[in-house]
């Protein structure tokens, strides 16, 4: 522990790492900041949204909770999974996606990725100007100015300042959320809306298919922040610790939408963060509870900014050949994602909670079959044995394009088409599901099934053990081609 705490006082405050991998020497960090980040992360307004467009969408309250909880389970089981992956690696997740897609391959994915995170970012940069716009005074288009200028900062600073961050924000999201359940439970007849169950096949899967997209849609970027933990640090613990500080944030987040929306008499969608703030008061605390909404969005926008700005620094030196970014490179890259977020977020600010649902929902038909391939290769395939130097080298062990993975990752696209339900489309098998989308459950099964298979039998050469960068100068790792395995000798 004083180990990790030397080595912690010691880092810069701004983070002078990007993409490239961590070496032992600069490992730090407990578990328990993996816990805080993701608690922190999922106890805000967008979650309540989240959790709200069940009610808001058709559901009751009973099964709404029910289908919200499984949801949060099987994606936070994805989630952390790719969780245990950063201390072992010490790399960004998508860096790993090489692997399966090969150097140039891989940002097939990663460009979704970054689409993903401008999305996310912009939609919630939407609530925390309206947060911020009441605390202030000022509009909602101020307001958003204000909190992504707050975002770029953070961002630019990195890894330390965002861990610090999630730990303040985790317990400002506690006491706001305690406070918060005690106004809803003093306001509201809580057993009565448990009561009224009307149980439908469509209502209780979109319930189940929110958390899940929810929780999976961390996927891509949550080794990102485990990357710095010791190499020696038990991956079921990494796995515990990410999974459960998301989960249960999440859950307890989506719990207080649900009920808010159900107790809101249709007063809810076009008004969230008004709404969520009047349960809590007027005046003081209601400045308090705006103030907590915004630096709750903090944490987790300035997650889907970081990652973002580690997706494209990884798009570009797949094509470069190299690892290292300038920090100058880093603030423009992040000025980009943050301006171009912003303008969305001031563009579909009157628009919101429609368009969100789509969203994030439709984003299940491009991450599910990424995030199935990535663990079935890496927990089961490769299992743990990367050859983390030829991740940077397109003649290296891992190609510049890998056949299999990018074919089974499009038919895994593809096969979803015929029962995704959203506003931007729906497959021809929806209406005769009952109109229940379960394009993401095909998603995660099929390829991850097919890249088991086809794997197993035409998968490129695999190193006997782990081989990180420090072991260049001792390891002789051969090139090859084929589909034979090379052995490393150590």
């Amino acid at each position: 522990m004083a180990v990790n705490s030397d080595r912690a006082s010691s880092k810069p405050l701004i983070e002078r790492r990007s993409i490239d991998y961590i070496p032992e020497a600069e490992r730090h960090g407990r578990l328990l900041s993996q816990f805080t980040l993701w608690m922190g992360a999922n106890l805000q307004i967008t979650a309540i949204v989240t959790g709200a467009l069940a009610v808001v969408l058709g559901g009751d309250v009973f099964w709404s909770l029910i289908g919200l909880l499984i949801g949060q389970l099987l994606g936070g089981g994805v989630m952390a999974l790719h969780a245990a992956q950063g201390p072992k690696l010490g790399l960004p997740q998508m860096i790993s996606s090489r692997v399966q897609f090969g150097v140039y391959g891989a940002a097939i994915p990663i460009v979704l990725v970054c689409l993903m995170y401008l999305g996310f970012t912009a939609t919630g940069t939407v609530l925390s100007g309206q947060a911020l716009g009441q605390l202030f005074g000022v509009s909602d288009s101020v307001g958003i100015l204000i909190f992504a200028s707050v975002i770029v900062l953070v961002t630019v600073l990195g890894y330390r300042v965002i861990h610090w961050i999630g730990r303040v924000a985790s317990v400002i999201g506690v006491v706001a959320f305690v406070y918060l359940f005690y106004r809803l439970m003093s306001q509201t007849d809580v057993g009565a809306l448990l009561q009224i169950r009307h149980f439908s096949w469509s209502s209780f899967l979109l319930a189940v298919s929110l958390a899940a997209s929810w929780q999976i849609a961390f996927g891509p970027y949550v080794a990102d922040y485990s990357r710095y933990l010791p190499s020696r640090t038990s991956s079921v613990k990494t796995f515990f610790a990410a999974g459960a500080g998301s989960v249960i944030g999440a859950q307890v987040a989506m719990i207080l939408g649900v009920f808010a929306a159900a107790s809101a008499n249709g007063q809810f969608a076009g008004h969230e963060v008004a709404f969520i703030v009047g349960l809590g008061g007027t005046g003081a605390t209601a400045a308090l509870l705006y103030f907590s909404i915004a630096f709750g969005k903090i944490t987790i926008s300035t997650l889907n900014s970081y990652g973002s700005f580690m997706c494209i620094a990884t798009v570009i030196s797949g094509f470069r050949g190299h690892l290292q970014v300038s920090r100058l490179q880093r603030l423009v890259f992040v000025l980009v994602i943050v301006g171009t977020a912003t303008l969305i977020a001031l563009l579909g600010q009157h628009s919101f909670l429609g368009a969100f649902k789509s969203f994030i929902l439709f984003l299940l038909a491009f991450f599910t079959p990424w995030s199935a391939i990535n663990l079935v290769d890496y927990y089961c395939i490769t299992r743990e044995r990367y050859d983390v130097p030829a991740l940077s080298d397109p003649k290296g062990r891992y190609g510049r394009w890998n056949v299999l993975g990018i074919s089974v990752y499009v038919f895994g696209v593809l096969v979803q088409l015929p029962f995704i339900s959203t506003k931007f489309y729906t497959g021809p098998l929806v209406a005769a599901l009952g109109d229940v989308d379960i394009s993401w459950i095909i998603g995660l099964v099929i390829p991850a099934a097919l890249y088991y298979v086809c794997a197993k039998k035409w998968h490129s050469a695999v190193p006997d053990h782990l081989i990180l960068p420090v072991e260049q100068d001792s390891v002789a790792a051969p090139k090859t081609s084929g589909t034979g395995r090379a052995a490393a000798q150590a």
